[in-house]
């Protein structure tokens, strides 16, 4: 009798554990979707004639008031500040500085390449999640998410149009900052699951996001005293702070820590097909059947990604 129940209690927390790592993946993917709404913001402020870093400082800052407003909204309602020690702190923040090199190195790198050739440099990030897991957990790669992040990969190449282009020719230092900004990405995925503070998600964020706009301030010191915010760039800033910092902050903070650093780099790769259904409609950019091969490459890379724990899933109910 006490077997069976035990039996049964583990079933049941197995199956909770299941069912959350399902959710953590959603979440991870929603964020990865919401940097999809980069590129095209970015296009259209260099357009207006705004740099790339008063865009960096804009998405920073207006990441952070998101954050302040929805903690305000907590603590009118009833919510409480945590005590959080200087080494959290520290962490915190440093995510926020991670984030904020990942903008500052895209930024420029778009401003000076084009877009196809920054997009697949900056999604190498998706490989990249797998050394940061390999040195993390001292494992090496399962072979199916060798192959999920191959895939990503290979898609990218076809859905940002590089085929057509190649890589030869551009500015070395600006392939260098899109490559840079890979790395950094794939270490903000990464390590948002492995910093964990006992604070609220608004206050979390706040804290990330004030490492953010600090580090935006070694390439836009005047930002916060030069007045570009009411000179027009306020549309730009606002949809890049909530969907470039804010969301991504939230929702892979709330992800991350139930996902392997691999698996999360990859789920986070919605950032490519997201970007270019939104340039198309908002750019009015056609997707030939090319890149749109490349999207269907992309999505069975992130669902293969899924197979391991699915299977593992069915097994348990079975």
């Amino acid at each position: 009798m006490e077997n069976a129940i035990d039996s049964q209690t583990t079933s049941v927390v197995t199956s909770a554990s299941g069912h959350r790592q399902v959710t953590a993946a959603l979440q991870v993917f929603a964020g990865g979707a919401c940097y999809g709404a980069m590129a095209t913001t970015y296009k259209l402020a260099y357009a207006a004639g705004y740099t790339s870093a008063q865009v960096v400082a804009s998405q920073a800052w207006f990441g952070c008031l998101f954050f302040i407003l929805a903690t305000v909204v907590r603590l009118l309602r009833g919510g409480r500040l945590s005590r959080l020690g200087g080494a959290q702190v520290f962490k915190l923040m440093g995510l926020g500085a991670l984030t904020c090199t990942t903008s500052i190195l895209y930024c420029y790198a778009m401003s000076v390449l084009p877009a196809p050739v920054a997009l697949t440099l900056l999604f190498q990030f998706t490989g990249m999640g797998l050394v940061w897991q390999t040195i993390m957990m001292r494992r090496a790669p399962r072979l199916l998410e060798i192959a999920s992040a191959a895939l990503i990969v290979f898609g990218t190449v076809f859905a940002s149009g590089v085929y057509r282009t190649g890589l030869a020719g551009y500015n070395p230092v600006a392939l260098v900052c899109a490559l840079g900004a890979a790395v950094t990405c794939s270490l903000f995925v990464t390590l948002s699951g492995k910093v964990k503070v006992d604070c609220s998600n608004e206050q979390r964020g706040v804290v990330v996001c004030l490492g953010a706009g600090l580090m935006s301030l070694t390439v836009c010191p005047d930002y916060l005293f030069s007045g570009v915010v009411f000179q027009g760039i306020l549309p730009f800033a606002a949809i890049a702070g909530f969907f470039g910092l804010t969301c991504p902050v939230l929702l892979f903070g709330l992800g991350s820590p139930h996902l392997p650093a691999g698996l999360s780099t990859v789920m986070a790769a919605a950032e490519l097909p997201a970007g270019l259904l939104i340039a198309m409609i908002v750019l009015g950019e056609p997707l030939g059947i090319a890149e749109w091969l490349g999207v269907v490459v992309i999505l069975a890379g992130v669902c293969l990604a899924q197979v391991p724990g699915f299977l593992a899933r069915h097994r348990e109910e079975v």
